[in-house]
Order: C-alpha cells, then sequence, then structure tokens
C-alpha cells in the first residue's frame, strides 16, 4: 500500500501507466494523509531521527515524515533526510521529487525490500506494506519473504499475505528502543497464520498499540485495516496492547486515549482486544467452574463435501423425475447454501417441503453399475464439460462424489448474524456450504437432542464474534479449526438443565422461525444461565451490549467508503 500522488509533470506519462490494476497486483494503494501525518507524528519524537519507509511507494509516509522533522528542527535551515525502499522504478522517482519539494532529501533504493539486509540503524519504520494475498504472493516473492521471516525466528505458513513476512523483516531495521508505525489489514487480529507475528510483536517491543477504525479507509483494497504502533523495540516482552478506536481515518485528530488490554495468549487471536473485561468475566468464570467448554469437547467440526459441479450433482425432486433416476442413485441431500438451517432441527418432513419448493435435496450418486438413465445423465455432463472441473478431474469415477457420513450436527459457516448448530434429524449429507458436527459417542445422545438450543445463549454469541473473522458483507464466518475452540455449556450444565431447556424449545422454536434471535436468546439465558444461578442478568446485559457492538462493527466495516 502507499500514499496518495501528485506527479510531476515530467512524470505524467509515467504515473499514468501505473494504473489502478497495477497498483493492486503489487499490493498498492493510496493512503490517506490524515494516516501518514498521524502516524508520522507518533513515531519521530527528534528532527535527528533516522527514517525508513520499507515500501516507499510515491513517498507518502516519507513527505509526512519529512515535514515532521521540518516542525522539530530548525525549517530555515534544516534539510532533513529520509530513507526509502521501493520495488517499482517510476514511483521511486516521484517519492525523490515529492520529499524535495517537502524541503527533504531521498535516499530511496529500488530493489525488492527482502533482498535488502537488514542493519538496525533506523530510530523509526513507518509505511503501508504491500498487501497481496497469498493466492498472489506466489513463486520467488514468497519464498523470499518467508525465508527473510524465518531469519528473524518467525516461521510463517504457505497461508501467509505479504503484509505478515514485511511486518517482520522491517522490524529488523530498528535500532534498539526503536518505533515500528505501520498500516496493516486487519488480518492481523484473526487470520491463524499471522499469530507468529502476534507473538513477535508481543515478544520484541516494550509497548504494543493498535488503532482500530469502524470504517474501511482503503475502499479500493476492500479490506479493513488497524494500525499498528510498537514502540521499544528489543526492550520487550510486554503483557497488553493499549486498544484506541476511531470512525475513519479524519478520527485520528481526536483520538481518545484507550484501553488496556491483556491477551492470555498473545499468539492468539487479538479480537478479544475488542470486548470490554466486564464482558469477557463471565465466560472466564464460567469455563474456570467447568459449565462451559469448547464445542470440540462435545465432538469433531469437520468440511462439507466437495461435488465440482453442485448444478449437476444436486437435483431438486422435480428434475429427479424428469431424469428418471432410480432411488438408489440419489442420496439423501442438505441443501446447498444454509439459509434453511436457521431453526433447530433438519428433519425429514422439512427435506421433503424444501423439496416441494425446488430444492436440491438429493445428491446424484450412482453405483458401479449405472442404470439407462444414469448412464444417459453421466453422457450429458461429460457434452457439458462437468468432468473437465478439478475436482472431477482428478477422482475415478469422475460421477461419484466421495461421501462423507452424515453429520449429527450441521453448522452454519457463512453467517449475517451468527452461527448455528442444527440437529441433522433427516440424516442428510452435507457440502462444504456448511460444516458437519460429528459428535462423540458418549455425548451424542444428549448433543443432537439439546446442544442447538443450549447453544443459543449470549455467551456463546459473543464467543463466536471472537472466534470467527469478518468476512465481505459484513459476514461472520467460521472455519472448523475456528468451531474447535468455540465456547459451549458444558455437557454437565446441559445434562443438569436438560428439563428446562425441553420446556423452552418450541418457544425458542417459534421465535427462530419467526427471525427473532434475540427473543429466542433471552429465552435460552434464563434457562439455562439465569435461573440456575450460573450468571446474572446484569452480567448478561454487559455480554449482549459487546457482541452486538462487534456485530455492528462487522456491518459497519463491510460498508464501502465513497
Amino acid at each position: 500500500m502507499m500514499g496518495d500522488v501528485s506527479a510531476p509533470p515530467v512524470m505524467a506519462d509515467v504515473a499514468a501507466a501505473d494504473t489502478p490494476d497495477v497498483r493492486k497486483a503489487r499490493g498498492a494503494f493510496f493512503t490517506p494523509d490524515a494516516i501518514t501525518s498521524f502516524i508520522a507524528q507518533w513515531a519521530i519524537r527528534s528532527a535527528a531521527d533516522r527514517v525508513l519507509e520499507p515500501s516507499a511507494g510515491d513517498a507518502a509516509f516519507l513527505t509526512a515524515a519529512v515535514e515532521r522533522m521540518r516542525r522539530l528542527g530548525d525549517a530555515a535551515v534544516f534539510v532533513p533526510e529520509v530513507h526509502g525502499v521501493e520495488i517499482h522504478e517510476p514511483s521511486a522517482a516521484v517519492a525523490r521529487h515529492r520529499v524535495r519539494e517537502a524541503g527533504g532529501i531521498a535516499h530511496v533504493e529500488v530493489k525488492d525490500f527482502f533482498d535488502v539486509q537488514p542493519a538496525p540503524t533506523y530510530s523509526t519504520v513507518i509505511g503501508n506494506p504491500p498487501y497481496v494475498r497469498y493466492h498472489g504472493w506466489v513463486g520467488t516473492a514468497r519464498t523470499k519473504s518467508r525465508a527473510a521471516a524465518l531469519r528473524a525466528g518467525v516461521p510463517l505458513s504457505g497461508l501467509a499475505s505479504s503484509w505478515a513476512a514485511f511486518t517482520v523483516h522491517s522490524a529488523q531495521f530498528l535500532r534498539d528502543g526503536g518505533r515500528l508505525g505501520l498500516v496493516l489489514p486487519a488480518e492481523l487480529l484473526s487470520v491463524n497464520y499471522a499469530a507468529p507475528v502476534r507473538r513477535f510483536l508481543f515478544d520484541h517491543f516494550a509497548r504494543v498499540e493498535l488503532v482500530l477504525f469502524d470504517s474501511q479507509v482503503f475502499p479500493e483494497a476492500e479490506a479493513d485495516v488497524v494500525l499498528l504502533l510498537a514502540d521499544g523495540y528489543n526492550h520487550g516482552p510486554t503483557d497488553h496492547a493499549v486498544i484506541r478506536q476511531a470512525v475513519d481515518a479524519s478520527g485520528l485528530a481526536t483520538l481518545a486515549d484507550g484501553q488496556r488490554w491483556a491477551p492470555l495468549d498473545p499468539a492468539g487471536k487479538w479480537t478479544g482486544s475488542l470486548v470490554p473485561p466486564p464482558a469477557i468475566e463471565p465466560l472466564r468464570r464460567l469455563r474456570e467452574e467447568g459449565a462451559f467448554t469448547n464445542l470440540q469437547t462435545w465432538g469433531e467440526t469437520t468440511l462439507g463435501m466437495v461435488t465440482g459441479g453442485n448444478h449437476f450433482f444436486t437435483l431438486s425432486p422435480a428434475k429427479v423425475a424428469e431424469l428418471g433416476l432410480p432411488r438408489g442413485e440419489l442420496r439423501r441431500l442438505s441443501p446447498p447454501g444454509s439459509a434453511h438451517l436457521r431453526g433447530l432441527t433438519l428433519s425429514t418432513a422439512m427435506l421433503r417441503r424444501l423439496g416441494t419448493e425446488g430444492k436440491a435435496t438429493s445428491l446424484f450418486y450412482p453405483g458401479d453399475q449405472p442404470s439407462p438413465a444414469a448412464r444417459a445423465y453421466i453422457e450429458a455432463g461429460h457434452k457439458a464439460g462437468v468432468d473437465d472441473a478439478y475436482k472431477c478431474r482428478v477422482r475415478r469415477p469422475w460421477y461419484r462424489v466421495p461421501l462423507l457420513p452424515a453429520a449429527d450436527l450441521l453448522l452454519t459457516c457463512m453467517n449475517a448474524d451468527t452461527p448455528r448448530l442444527t440437529t441433522n434429524q433427516a440424516r442428510a449429507l452435507h457440502l462444504n456450504s456448511v460444516h458437519g458436527v460429528y459428535l462423540s459417542d458418549e455425548h451424542r445422545e444428549l448433543g443432537r437432542e439439546l446442544l442447538p438450543l443450549a447453544s443459543l445463549n449470549s455467551v456463546t454469541l459473543l464467543n463466536a464474534e471472537m472466534v470467527g473473522r469478518a468476512y465481505g458483507g459484513g459476514v461472520l464466518k467460521i472455519e472448523p479449526r475456528e468451531a474447535d475452540v468455540w465456547a459451549m455449556p458444558s455437557p454437565a450444565l446441559v445434562a443438569s438443565q436438560a428439563d428446562a431447556l425441553r420446556a423452552i424449545r418450541a418457544a425458542v422454536a417459534r421465535k427462530l422461525q419467526a427471525g427473532q434471535l434475540l427473543e429466542a436468546v433471552e429465552i435460552v439465558d434464563r434457562a439455562l444461565l439465569v435461573n440456575p444461578h450460573q450468571a446474572d442478568a446484569a452480567e448478561l446485559v454487559q455480554v449482549q451490549r459487546a457482541r452486538a457492538e462487534l456485530a455492528r462493527r462487522r456491518m459497519v466495516r463491510s460498508q464501502r467508503v465513497r
């Protein structure tokens, strides 16, 4: 990512050639002046500070640094010198010109930053690292970046985006006590591959501060960001971070004091930093007392089946009749998507009703000797090129989808409100649009009957926001590994309140059918937590407010700034 461009006339052709698509390919996006000025003011404490911008771009941060240093020194005679690295030579030329116009001198090296050997000589490193997702961060670039991070003792997985290694490598240029001020994707807080980076920051810096935004400040990148302000390099570790909040970039000018947040494990997700301590306390206590546990205690969560072509393999009853396929060549299926999984149970009667509505409730699964109707359908699929899809191409025969056993519970993985557990009473197979939960033998009977109901409590809803991650459109996504650590009422608590839960099942089901999730949650809270004195109503109000705020942030950040 890089700052706004004001190219000199002699470089107009160069700037024009650097199109948005070209910039996006190398992870370069415009940085608002409010952000560059804020970070420069925080990071640069003296006119004598030595400053590096490792992805200089068009010198958005370097010009802000020069302006800051001139204010700290004698602007009439002082000519600040700043340093940068930039892989794109035309941008480097523009950067030198802009810094000169701002009253400074820019030493910008045209080079891949990961080819620059770190020397711990800088007071501060500031910038906006390139953001290229893992599927675009490939080949030599990926290899060099991971090697650079590993030299600093930080192993990164193959799923890491470009910014992760960039952050670690940037820190290696700091002298003892130096400061790192970067604009980073909000992935820093939540993705699993960032765990080593999170630990590195807490281990190596004396102070870590994060500035979070309610709305997007990089609509072109379609990604949320945070500002990382890390001070006191090699004077760590620290046991906490300070969290500050801004509505958008313009809010940095009036930023309020932050709150102290101390994670149990610095490598774990930092989404808990958004939750006030009073809202976290009930979950901490309930876990400690054995009333709450992780979903993995109940069973294992797995991905669903991948067909390679749902349009071919998933069939509605009307399509089955049209094709004349025998029942033995079909498998009962939870239809693609998860909109139908908003209640407590997926029953056979519900599947029949979905089928009459035209939903695909059957999976095409012919045997070793397909019927004439099945052979005709297979041939039609071949002519349409279905067998050329990757998943079909690599299996034999291409038209038989590898099956998974019917799961005990189905878990929605993409959610506008909250992840839902549904008892798979119909014993339907499931696709990768949902996850399957396979309960352990000792908890299967109780879990199938009551866990979807018991999971609709305020504490579990809040924790879903903490372990999941926000995706485009404000959707909350939860992966199997994240679901494993999702807080659930323990088997012991559910068993002790089984009669109370059975008594409210019908009322909760009606609320869910009416789309009244929060009203359903209030009923479950009373039966599961308040009446048996596991938590009091005042505590749960704090939990509910925190969950509502996290959900609000998801939705607000999904609205693109124009």
